[in-house]
């Protein structure tokens, strides 16, 4: 079992930045890859972000190439996900997911789920 507490939501204006953190507890957590999805209201939740266990593969959605930068540092069992450039649109619960060793892109490759942060982006 892992188990994963997002925290670092909140609310800023468009064009700023946030830094969202989702740390893992439980079975060796640094053998895990790390997702981060998200969903708004009214839509299903969506591909952010995924770091494989070591740090070396990184994969991100379209929406998010060139402003967000996941990240993580096992020593500490926590993932990061840098949001740079915000905009409206990014509005929505953002969670992490946890499964063994390579990251994936789909929801259900996913084995472990927190419990989700929220962001808000004020135009």
């Amino acid at each position: 079992q892992v188990q994963l507490v997002e925290s670092g939501g909140g609310l800023v204006q468009a064009g700023g930045s946030l830094r969202v953190s989702c740390a893992a507890s439980g079975r060796t957590a640094s053998d895990y890859a790390m997702g981060w999805f998200r969903q708004a209201p009214g839509k299903e939740r969506e591909f952010v972000a995924a770091i494989n266990w070591s740090g070396v593969t990184t994969y991100y959605a379209d929406s998010a190439k060139g402003r967000f930068t996941i990240s993580r540092d096992n020593a500490k069992n926590t993932v990061y996900l840098q949001m740079n450039s915000l905009k409206p649109e990014d509005t929505a619960a953002y969670y992490c997911a946890a499964r063994p060793f390579e990251a994936a892109m789909k929801e259900g490759d996913y084995d472990y789920w927190g419990q989700g942060t929220q962001v808000t982006v004020s135009s």
